[in-house]
C-alpha cells in the first residue's frame, strides 16, 4: 500500500522559488514525500539545485566516538543502550582521556572534519563534563578538528563550560514529532529535548538536532519534524533512518524503502535549504544501493561506525564521493 500522490508539481520551479527566498509550504513538503516514484529523479535534481547553491559539491565527514556505552536509564524504544533494551551490546563506563584523544587522530585519518564525542545517559555529571572538557582542550590545541558533543540533557553551567573549552557544536536530536513522542519514550518528553537545544544556542554552541525516520510517524508528522527543526534554527540536521536492532522495542519495524528515504532527505533540504543536512545512522541498511543519490540532497555523512552498529568502510565512502564528482570538505576551523 502506498501514499503516493499524482505528480502535479514542477519540482525545479519549486526549488528556484526557494532560492529566491520563498519558503516551501507544508502542503508542498508533504507532496515531496508522497510523490510517485517516477518523479524521484526530478525531485533529487531539484534538491541538488538548493544543495549546490549553499554547499557546492562538497561533502562534510563526521566521525563518532562512543565514549560511554549502555547503562542508560532512559527508555527510548529505538536505542540499544536504553534500560529497556535486551540487545547484546558492549557496555562500559567512560573511556580514558587518552582513548578520546586517540579517537581524534582516527577521525583525521578518516578525513573527518568534525569529531563527535557521544555518551549514553540522561545527563552528564560535573565530573563527566570536566573529563570531556580536558580532552577537548587538548584536541583543540593540537588539531583543526571541530568538536561536537552529545552527552544528554544539559544544565546552563555544563553548557557554558563546554562552550568555553571550544566545543563547537552540541547534538541533541528531537528524534520524532511531538505527537509521536509518547510512542517512543516515556522517561522524558519532547519538550525536554527542545529545552536542551535552546540551552545550547544560549551558550553560544552551534545547535545540532535531527530525526530518526521510520518510527511509526505519519508523513504529516515527518513534515512536522522538518518544520520544527526549521523553527529551532538547528544548524546541523542529522537524518537517521531506523535500524531496528534486535532486543529493542522497535525491533522488526521496517517501514522505509530506499526511495522513501531519498524523498525524506529531499523534503528536509527543501524545508531547511541553508542547513547542513547529514545522512546519519541507518544509512547503509535503509538507502542500500541508493546511498550515493542521497548526497544530491544532503551535504554531510558519518564516516565509520555508529554507536553500537557498524557503518560502511571509510574508503568506500571516499570512493562514493569521488564517483559522484563531489569532494570531501577540507578540515578547517
Amino acid at each position: 500500500m502506498t501514499n503516493a500522490v499524482q505528480h502535479t508539481y514542477n519540482w525545479k520551479e519549486l526549488a528556484c522559488r526557494i532560492l529566491e527566498g520563498i519558503p516551501v509550504t507544508r502542503e508542498e513538503a508533504l507532496a515531496i514525500i508522497q510523490a510517485e516514484d517516477d518523479a524521484l529523479l526530478e525531485i533529487m535534481n531539484a534538491a541538488f539545485l538548493i544543495r549546490q547553491k549553499y554547499y557546492g559539491k562538497t561533502v562534510k565527514l563526521n566521525m563518532i566516538l562512543n565514549a560511554k556505552s549502555g547503562l542508560c536509564p532512559e527508555d527510548c524504544g529505538y536505542c540499544s543502550q536504553s534500560i529497556v533494551s535486551e540487545a547484546p551490546i558492549q557496555k562500559y563506563v567512560w573511556l580514558t582521556k587518552e582513548k578520546i584523544l586517540e579517537g581524534a587522530q582516527e577521525a583525521i585519518k578518516r578525513k573527518a572534519g568534525t569529531y563527535c564525542i557521544v555518551a549514553s545517559g540522561r545527563r552528564p555529571t560535573d565530573k563527566e563534563i570536566d573529563h570531556v572538557a580536558e580532552a577537548v582542550k587538548e584536541i583543540r590545541a593540537t588539531t583543526d578538528l571541530k568538536i561536537c558533543c552529545c552527552l544528554g540533557f544539559l544544565t546552563e553551567e555544563h553548557s557554558s563550560k563546554l562552550a568555553a573549552v571550544g566545543v563547537h557544536r552540541y547534538n541533541h536530536n528531537v528524534n520524532t514529532s511531538a505527537g509521536n513522542y509518547k510512542n517512543i519514550a516515556s522517561t522524558h518528553t519532547y519538550e525536554d529535548r527542545i529545552g536542551t537545544v535552546q540551552q545550547v544556542k544560549t551558550s553560544g554552541m552551534s545547535p545540532c538536532s535531527g530525526v530518526i525516520f521510520g518510527m511509526g510517524e505519519s508523513d504529516e508528522e515527518a513534515v512536522d519534524i522538518a518544520f520544527s527543526l526549521r523553527e529551532l534554527d538547528a544548524d546541523s540536521i542529522p537524518c537517521n533512518f531506523l535500524n531496528p536492532i534486535e532486543g529493542t522495542p522497535l525491533a522488526g519495524r521496517r517501514e522505509l524503502t530506499p526511495r522513501k528515504c531519498l524523498k525524506l532527505l529531499a523534503m528536509m533540504r527543501f524545508v531547511n535549504p541553508t542547513k547542513e543536512i547529514r545522512i546519519a545512522g541507518g544509512r547503509e541498511v535503509n538507502l542500500r544501493h541508493l546511498q550515493p543519490l542521497g548526497l544530491y540532497a544532503a551535504n554531510s555523512i558519518f564516516v565509520g561506525d555508529y554507536l553500537t552498529t557498524e557503518g560502511q568502510e571509510a574508503a568506500a565512502d571516499w570512493e562514493m564521493i569521488e564517483d559522484l564528482g563531489f569532494e570531501i570538505e577540507e578540515c578547517a576551523l
